[in-house]
């Protein structure tokens, strides 16, 4: 393998406004490459929420929009490049086309459906939990498990934990539960890791949270679903930056009788889309089939360069035509 030559030149990249799991994959892999001897560079297409600063080795981290010479020349000069947690090179936005167009063997470490099939090496099932269960799976396939430290098993950890909804969703799986076990053994904390991720936000951030739910949130009973659209003037008043409406899509789900929970946000340029559900509705083919998106059965995202007001229409529209799956 190509980790085996002398002194490889590795890239290590996840999608755009990585989430825990993206970023804790990523630094983890890091890590366990430089037990091996490897050096490696994290780069990711764009910033990332502040909870996710504690992550031990994040201060190493680049952010290809403010580096954007240096990480060219250096994804250019790659020998091998890691792709975590994504499935399709437009999930890392203009990095997309450098990673295509590089020398360098590209590794998918994914649990996403459907990937589009530009690596030239696949870790990839549908099965694991999270991509952060996955890089442990490598670790393992390695032989490597002793090499796990503290800081290695505190990033793994967490993309578990938040991946799982701390252990609650239905892809939590007894080999979830044994990775997790391990990690702590290897001297992941978690309860501050659960308390660096979820009690630390701002409190423009916890105002912004009860506005929505107290302002923005409608309920569609006869389909059963809940629906929040937040406006570009709404971000500005709370003064939101990366990572403030993280998990706000969840509060849907957890209103009795509510199968679908449906976030739009308008982002200026683009309006994103946030769809979770439970049990038979399938979000991704939803997302995919009306709003460009994609993602797992009960979580998926999309995006349209409509307005808002028109997003929220088609929306409503379209929404009728997978009635079935919500009663």
């Amino acid at each position: 393998m190509l980790l085996e030559q002398p002194s490889p030149r590795v890239i290590i990249t996840t999608h755009h406004k990585p989430d825990a799991d993206a970023l804790g994959s990523s630094l983890g892999l890091y890590h366990f490459l430089k037990e091996l001897g490897v050096h490696a560079q994290v780069i990711t297409p764009t910033d990332y929420g502040e909870f996710l600063k504690w992550m031990p080795g994040e201060s190493l981290v680049m952010n290809f929009e403010t580096t954007v010479a240096e990480s060219e020349e250096l994804i250019a000069k790659a020998d091998l490049i890691f792709c975590l947690d994504f499935n399709a090179l437009k999930r890392i936005n203009r990095m997309g086309e450098l990673v295509a167009a590089a020398k360098a063997k590209k590794v998918l470490i994914d649990h996403h459906l459907e990937p589009e099939g530009f690596e030239d090496f696949r870790l990839w099932t549908t099965s694991a939990s999270s991509t952060c269960e996955l890089i442990f799976w490598f670790i393992e396939l390695m032989g490597e498990v002793d090499k796990v430290h503290a800081e290695m098993a505190s990033c793994l950890y967490a993309g578990i934990m938040t991946d799982t909804a701390s252990f609650r969703h239905s892809s939590t799986t007894p080999t979830t539960h044994r990775v997790a076990a391990k990690l702590l053994e290897c001297g992941a904390v978690s309860n501050k890791i659960h308390e660096a991720i979820y009690d630390n936000y701002s409190e423009n951030r916890t105002r912004f949270i009860g506005f929505c739910l107290s302002e923005k949130l409608q309920i569609l009973p006869e389909y059963k679903t809940a629906l929040i659209c937040v406006s570009a003037e709404e971000l500005k008043r709370f003064n939101i930056i990366t990572g403030d409406t993280e998990g706000l899509v969840n509060y849907g789900l957890s209103i009795s009788g509510i199968e679908l929970s449906v976030l739009i946000i308008d982002r200026s340029v683009l309006r994103k889309m946030s769809f979770r559900s439970k049990s038979r509705f399938p979000a991704n083919a939803f997302a995919r089939a009306h709003f460009n998106g994609g993602g797992h059965f009960n979580a998926a995202g999309g995006e349209s360069q409509e307005p808002l007001e028109a997003l929220e229409t088609r929306f409503r529209q379209v929404l009728p035509s997978y009635v079935e799956y919500l009663n």
